[in-house]
């Protein structure tokens, strides 16, 4: 028996030594949110990701005798992510830009895309190039070729930009009239056409730019071997029926793979020179963002206060269907995220009313907090001792007598702390309107930090921003409750 066991455990070890070692894994980020023809999650199973990066990805893998393995990321933070290991390389339409070269090992250019302009089909005529659009409204993405475009297009022009989190608002807008124009790459643009009748991108190509892949700074090595891949790829005509298969080949593709194979270089055009990312470049534009945020935070805290208060008088005075009905509205608000209603808000209500951003902005923010505020308020009301307002009632104080002079001034001693606090909160909450297309401190800083390639210094400015807006009300709350509770 002992020495059947000894066989069998021999042979375990022998198996273990002979069997070959598990191919290594070529892990890579990208965003499935951003969708086809980058990277989206597969319909058939969404466990699954396809599209023309993965694939590239999956022929780099290949080449390099690696596993593919995906890791989702957020497109704005691919080359963060990147910087601190998460992956390997980064791909999902990610742009060749001149800074991305000074931190990272960048691939071959394996794509060519064209900066186009997309209008409705009705202004074709009207909206030819940027210089059509003085005074008007272009989405686009933040941190891309475009939205450097609409940048400059500002100050020669009067252009104004509006930056998006996804290119899918961006022409949805434009649709509805939010927007006159959205400038983004053609890939993009030729998306947008066939899921959204009635748009039309003009013909002239504002500018041109192309699809890397990032690695680490140190990793110039697996660059090379990814780019020898890419380039035995491109000569046998792999790329090529990849990018048919995908609906993004054309006839200058084929012109700029030509180009690049003739002159054995994997660089890309010459970029144009980098902007220092400093933070005196910068704070100019942070401080407008704070002024935005403060501005959006007093005005909803206004509504929310308002509203808050209405809600809380009807609850405790209020007959039974009006303090049912306050009750589901407080609950309802309460249960679901503030980010899904800014989204119903803006764009879910649009079929009906088309609110600004900013506007959208205040009402979702102060109709979120006025369902907290209600129920600090109702809370005070409530703790104020019964004895009181018997006592005032016999007095031959009349209701409102006894809430303006009794009840009122006393619960406001009792709300103004979580008041004060609500407002901070209300305060760092302002960050999601970002999703509805306002740039307040918190994107301009993510636009900082994207191109500075680091989030530690935008992060701290950004955080000491914050702070010279909440510790001066915070002081000024605790003197009033000082001194109300002594009166």
């Amino acid at each position: 028996m002992l020495s059947r066991l000894c066989r069998v455990l021999c042979a375990v070890v022998l198996a273990a030594c002979t069997a070959p070692p598990p191919a290594a894994e070529l892990r890579w980020g990208g965003d499935a949110e951003g969708g086809a023809p980058f990277v989206e999650a597969d319909p058939a199973d969404p466990s699954q990701v396809r599209g023309f990066d993965v694939e590239i990805a999956g022929l780099m893998a290949q080449g390099l005798g690696r596993q593919p393995r995906f890791t989702q990321v957020g497109w704005a933070s691919i080359e963060q992510s990147l910087a601190r290991g998460d992956f390997d390389v980064g791909l999902s339409g990610v742009e060749d830009r001149a800074e991305l070269r000074a931190r990272f090992a960048v691939s071959l250019p394996y794509y060519e895309f064209r900066e186009v302009l997309t209008v409705r089909s009705a202004d074709t005529a009207r909206f030819r190039t940027l210089d059509d659009l003085a005074q008007r409204r272009v989405g686009t993405l933040a941190a891309t070729m475009a939205y450097r475009l609409l940048l400059d297009a500002q100050r020669s022009e009067g252009v104004i930009p509006v930056s998006y989190d996804d290119d899918v608002h961006p022409y949805s807008d434009l649709l509805e009239g939010r927007v006159d124009a959205v400038l983004l790459d053609h890939v993009l643009a030729e998306r947008a056409l066939r899921r959204m009748p009635g748009l039309a991108i003009q013909p002239a190509v504002l500018a041109r730019g192309h699809y890397v892949a990032l690695f680490a700074k140190e990793q110039t090595a697996l660059r090379d071997s990814a780019n020898v891949v890419l380039r035995a790829r491109m000569r046998d005509g792999t790329l090529e029926q990849l990018f048919r298969r995908w609906g993004v080949w054309d006839s200058t593709q084929a012109v700029y793979q030509q180009r690049l194979l003739a002159s054995n270089d994997s660089a890309s055009a010459p970029a144009a020179p980098a902007v220092t990312a400093s933070v005196m470049t910068y704070l100019p534009a942070l401080l407008r963002a704070a002024v935005v945020t403060l501005g959006i935070s007093l005005a909803a805290m206004l509504l929310a206060i308002v509203a808050g208060g209405a809600i809380a008088a009807g609850r405790v005075y209020g007959s039974t269907l009006l303090r049912g009905a306050l009750t589901a509205y407080v609950e309802v608000v309460r249960g679901t995220p503030v980010l899904l209603q800014l989204f119903v808000l803006y764009y879910g209500l649009s079929a009906f009313i088309k609110l600004p951003a900013l506007l959208a902005a205040i009402i979702g923010l102060g109709l979120n907090y006025a369902a907290y505020e209600s129920e600090i308020y109702r809370s005070a009301l409530l703790s104020i001792p019964r004895m009181q307002l018997e006592a005032a009632r016999t007095l031959g104080l009349s209701e409102w007598q006894v809430f303006r002079l009794v009840r009122g001034p006393q619960a406001l001693r009792v709300a103004l702390a979580p008041m004060t606090n609500d407002f901070v909160a209300l305060l760092k909450d302002s960050s999601l309107v970002s999703v509805i297309t306002v740039v307040e401190l918190t994107k301009e800083t993510a636009i900082y930090a994207t191109n500075a390639g680091s989030w530690l210094v935008p992060g701290l400015l950004c955080a000491a921003i914050y702070l010279a807006m909440s510790l001066p009300l915070s002081h000024v709350a605790r003197r009033l409750e000082a001194r109300w509770s002594v009166a």
